[in-house]
């Protein structure tokens, strides 16, 4: 029975691949209920799953056995079709390597999801965000004219612009220096009030794991 005060709801999430002697675990019997506006971090050791937990949550992958729905939408009853436009109308994606198109400048990267959306406002809600991040100033500047933390802004600009019900973030200060990291996070959860986002991160960073107001730990694809 689905709870529909719930963002997300994960039941007996399980994935296993095989390999050539049988099948390999990833992750096992996974529970998982998150509010609207809750924050919640994913951690656990390399090759524990917290990635894999990720993508089964955000619909980008599916599982072998359990379920998962986002604001009531059941993803493992829908085909890749169903669930890429549950993706689009609910989730922003945050990623460790930015994933930014290196041909676009900082403004038509944050204004894509919107233009995809043939949204007349795309312009001045891009240009708005950047100004939140700080980077009225790089507009019109490439990835590669700005360094990595810049970067990493761009990205959250992008992943905020379609104002999401969801964030996913995957490991987002794993490549910048702790004093980046710390401005990254800071922005994160000030944009998470804000618009009273979701937020689900996969994170090594301790500091990062304890803003958030629950903590799964994975461990060899269980959790503890």
């Amino acid at each position: 029975m689905l709870n529909s005060k719930l963002m997300i709801e994960a039941d007996q999430l399980g994935k296993t691949v095989p390999i050539a002697n049988g099948e390999l675990v990833i992750l096992s019997s996974v529970n998982l209920a998150v509010k609207p506006g809750e924050s919640i971090a994913i951690v656990g050791s390399s090759g524990s799953g917290k990635s894999t937990l990720l993508g089964l949550l955000a619909g980008l992958d599916s599982p072998s056995t359990g379920r998962v729905a986002l604001n009531g939408h059941v993803l493992t009853s829908l085909d890749e079709d169903g669930r890429a436009a549950i993706r689009n109308e609910l989730v922003g994606f945050v990623f460790q390597s930015f994933q930014l198109l290196p041909r676009l400048t900082a403004l038509e990267n944050v204004m894509l999801p919107l233009e995809l959306r043939a949204d007349k406002k795309a312009k001045s809600a891009a240009m708005a965000l950047l100004k939140r991040v700080g980077l009225a100033h790089r507009l019109h500047h490439t990835p590669l004219q700005l360094s990595g933390g810049e970067q990493q802004r761009v990205a959250l600009a992008r992943a905020f612009v379609t104002e999401p019900s969801i964030l996913f973030a995957d490991e987002p200060t794993g490549n910048l220096d702790s004093q980046t990291g710390l401005k990254i996070i800071e922005l994160l959860f000030e944009l998470n009030k804000e618009k009273n986002t979701t937020l689900v991160l996969v994170t090594h960073d301790d500091m990062l794991a304890e803003r958030c107001e629950k903590m799964v730990r994975l461990e060899a694809g269980h959790m503890l």
